[in-house]
């Protein structure tokens, strides 16, 4: 079923998807690093050459499972640099990254910072010249956790996921917007040939061969029995239902705050239903304080910067999930309509010679706000 949504080759073909459960997409990213680093390896030898300086090619938008994989598994991170106005992997700069020792480019649909879809179609056209160019055989793998329950019921004409040849693993969360709860991930191979045999262990100690691909050991099938009680209950018009809900309420908070003229949006109208904006106006407070604020009225709005590069754009995000509804979204408008009046009321900031960045004078006082610098949500 996941294979199939994700436009697997069909089992008559040459080529017959496979893959396995997970515990979120960080299992299934560090798995899918794996089948990657073991598959290059193996050819490397084949060949009598080096295997001993793999790396890979990514965003520096990534989230932190892709650090985990590098550093865990000895493989070198290659990280596309963002820059203000162009928030994910510029598939041109990850292209130039490639080398022979390039086990893959990691493209995500849905960056973490702000819902946006990187461009995995052009990615695919431009390292298929490369490869053609150079003898390489470079694959991709698409980072699908938050967009992987999105693209294929909201935008069924993207080409993102094995419609393209160097799509060769997908993960996705079932926690996000799979409508499953929290502890559930999915990795699929386009075929058996794109995971080594050598990774995979069976066992007959329950009746029959088992066979098993996993870092994580005793787990279990609640969230399993979750997911496909979901896919066969909401059916493709049930998940695409909710899904252009939760798009709907986006544009209506988007829409929302671009009427109060104070902020600036970053996040996309096609990609994950996120609304992530920053103040066009700094001088008298920022993103963090309004963040504060926000919670003495019921809401944990993130405030964070962008990675490296653009480490000083700061921003606050609003994930849209199936039960934020268009009532809620014009609340939190209004609420943060309501911080805004109050924070202007306030005297001129000024820095504290004894606080650092992350500390303001006002009226005497110390305002401390925290900063979360370049970290990455956890899922």
């Amino acid at each position: 079923m996941m294979a199939d949504l994700f436009n697997a080759p069909h089992k008559e073909s040459d080529e017959a998807a496979t893959g396995t459960g997970t515990v979120g997409s960080s299992e299934a990213i560090l798995l899918a690093g794996l089948a990657f680093k073991r598959k290059w390896q193996n050819k490397r030898k084949a060949e009598g050459k080096p295997y001993d300086r793999p790396n890979i090619v990514t965003g520096a938008n990534v989230q932190v499972c892709w650090e985990k994989f590098a550093r865990y598994f000895e493989v070198e991170l290659k990280e596309v640099k963002v820059t203000e106005d162009y928030y994910v992997m510029d598939p041109v700069k990850a292209v130039e990254l490639e080398d022979e020792n390039t086990i893959c480019v990691a493209a995500i649909l849905g960056s973490t910072y702000n819902g946006e879809f990187e461009d995995v179609k052009l990615l695919n056209d431009l390292s298929l010249e490369k490869n053609k160019q150079t003898g390489w055989d470079t694959p991709i793998h698409v980072d699908a956790a938050s967009g992987g329950f999105i693209a294929p019921f909201l935008y069924p004409e993207l080409e993102w996921d094995f419609r393209l040849p160097l799509v060769k693993s997908i993960n996705v969360s079932g926690h996000k917007y799979g409508l499953v709860y929290a502890g559930v991930g999915w990795i699929i191979w386009r075929s058996k040939e794109d995971l080594a045999e050598d990774l995979i262990f069976h066992m007959n100690y329950l009746g029959a061969d088992q066979p098993t691909f996993t870092l994580n050991f005793s787990k279990g099938s609640s969230q399993i029995i979750a997911q496909y009680y979901q896919l066969i209950r909401q059916g493709f018009e049930g998940y695409r239902n909710i899904m252009e809900n939760c798009h709907n309420n986006a544009m209506v908070l988007k829409a929302g705050l671009e009427k109060t003229e104070r902020f600036k949006i970053l996040s996309k109208d096609i990609g994950v239903p996120v609304v992530a904006f920053s103040l066009k106006d700094r001088s008298h407070y920022d993103e963090y304080m309004v963040s504060e604020h926000l919670r003495r009225f019921g809401w944990i709005v993130p405030a964070y910067s962008m990675p490296e590069d653009a480490k000083h754009v700061a921003l606050l995000r609003v994930v849209i999930r199936e039960d934020f509804s268009r009532t809620l979204a014009e609340r939190l408008v209004l609420d943060i309509t309501h911080v805004l009046k109050e924070l202007d009321k306030l005297p001129l900031p000024s820095v504290s010679p004894n606080g650092g960045d992350d500390q303001v004078c006002i009226n005497g006082g110390i305002w401390k706000h925290e900063h979360f610098g370049g970290e990455k949500e956890i899922f």
